[in-house]
C-alpha cells in the first residue's frame, strides 16, 4: 500500500467521509487531556510490571532469567506488531469495533505516510495504551513471578509505543533525538530504510514495527500472503493488498 494505493470505491468513500476531513484538521493531531490520561495509565501498568520484576529478582537473587524473559518480550512484540499491522492494513474499516480508529489511521497513513510524524505524543500513542492498561494491569496484580513481569512489561511496553517507533521510521534523521538515530542504526528500532520496503510494490510485506527483525524471515516465507490465501478460501474475503498486485 503506497502513496497511491488503489482502494475499492466503498473504501474510498469511507476514507473520504470518515477520515480525511478529520485528519486534515490540525486540531485532530493535538493531544487532549483524556488521551494523556490513557497514556499515563498504560505507562503506569508497564512501570508496575518492571518494578515487580526488579523487586522479585532482587528478593530471589535471580537476574538472568528475567533479563532473558525481557529480551523475548522485546522480540515477540515485534512479531505481534507485524501481525496486527498486517490485519489492520488489509481487513476491516473505520466502523470495525474497537480498532476502527486505528484501521482508519493506517489507511490514511498509506495515502499520506508523513502524516504520522505530525501527531503529538499522547495523540499518537494513547490507542495501544488503552489496550495495554486493560490487559496488563490484571497481570500485574495476579502474578508474582519476576520472569513473567519482565516479559509482560517489555512486551506490552514495546506494543504501547510501537506507533511511535513506526512514526520515527518515517521521520528524517535531522528531526530525531540522537539516541533514536543510534538505536535505529544498530537495529534495536525499525529504521527508515528498512521500513521503506513496506511502502514499495507489492505493498504486502515488512509489517513489523518495533525493530523489524522478523520482516526478512516473514517476507521470505511469504507468511502473510499464505494467510491471505487461507482467509480468502475460507471466507471469500479479499485483502486490500491484492488491489495493488
Amino acid at each position: 500500500m503506497g502513496d497511491q494505493i488503489n482502494l475499492p470505491i466503498r473504501q474510498q468513500h469511507i476514507m473520504e467521509d470518515n477520515i480525511t476531513s478529520a485528519m486534515d484538521d490540525d486540531l485532530s493531531l493535538l493531544s487532549t487531556w483524556p488521551q494523556r490520561a490513557w497514556l499515563l495509565l498504560g505507562c503506569t501498568s508497564v512501570s508496575i510490571s518492571f518494578a515487580m520484576s526488579i523487586i522479585g529478582a532482587f528478593n530471589s537473587n535471580m537476574w538472568f532469567k528475567p533479563i532473558l524473559a525481557g529480551l523475548f518480550g522485546y522480540i515477540f512484540a515485534d512479531l505481534a506488531t507485524g501481525f496486527f499491522h498486517w490485519a489492520v492494513d488489509n481487513y476491516g474499516d473505520v466502523s470495525t469495533p474497537f480498532v476502527g480508529y486505528i484501521i482508519g489511521a493506517f489507511l490514511n497513513h498509506h495515502q499520506r505516510p508523513s502524516l504520522t510524524t505530525k501527531n503529538q505524543f499522547a495523540n499518537l500513542n494513547y490507542p495501544p495504551a488503552q489496550g495495554v492498561f486493560f490487559i496488563l494491569l490484571p497481570i500485574d496484580f495476579a502474578c508474582n513471578s519476576p520472569i513473567v513481569h519482565a516479559f509482560a512489561g517489555t512486551f506490552f511496553g514495546c506494543i504501547m509505543f510501537s506507533l511511535q517507533f513506526h512514526a520515527w521510521a518515517h521521520t528524517a534523521k535531522s528531526r530525531l533525538p540522537r539516541v533514536v538515530v543510534v538505536l535505529q542504526g544498530i537495529g534495536v528500532l525499525a529504521s527508515p530504510a528498512k521500513h521503506a520496503l513496506h511502502h514499495r510494490p507489492p505493498y504486502n510485506n515488512s509489517y513489523c514495527m518495533v525493530s523489524g527483525v522478523w520482516n526478512a524471515f516473514l517476507n521470505k516465507l511469504r507468511v502473510f500472503e499464505a494467510m491471505e490465501m487461507l482467509l480468502f478460501y475460507m471466507f471469500s474475503v479479499r485483502p486490500r493488498s491484492w488491489n495493488n498486485t
